[in-house]
């Protein structure tokens, strides 16, 4: 039996890198990088990294394609609003880029998807500057 042309379903982004699995390895390399980084560490007013870390990859994996936990959880994501109390200046920029350069990096994707991913990422961090300097 031939299945039609145009038939099959084109897999997200979120399917073709691994799913949840993917996303949560993902958050979890880029915040044990926050956890020791004095500059970006006081940025998270909760003790415990846990709840960023639960925003953060529910977050991408909605953006990606997948389950929209993040919408019904907590809204619009609406990212320059929830980040104005914090001074995101050009320093705070570059080191989130590092942590999460090094947890992108650990996910050993395929190239194509590793660049989409990561260019994803620069604009993101590009557009929470709200700071000079």
């Amino acid at each position: 039996m031939e299945i039609p042309r145009g038939s099959l379903q084109q897999q997200t982004f979120f399917e073709q890198v691994g799913g949840e699995e993917t996303f949560r390895r993902l958050v979890r390399v880029f915040y044990e990088g926050v956890a020791d980084d004095p500059l970006l560490r006081p940025m998270y007013p909760e003790e415990d990294l846990g709840p960023a870390e639960e925003r953060l990859a529910l977050f991408l994996m909605q953006y990606w394609g997948g389950p929209r936990t993040y919408s019904d959880e907590r809204g619009h994501p609406r990212l320059r609003m929830r980040h104005a109390p914090f001074t995101v200046d050009q320093a705070a920029h570059d080191a989130w880029l590092l942590h999460m350069r090094a947890a992108v990096d650990s996910l050993e994707l395929a190239p194509e998807l590793e660049q989409q991913l990561w260019n994803y990422m620069v604009y993101a961090a590009r557009s929470m500057i709200n700071a000079p300097g």
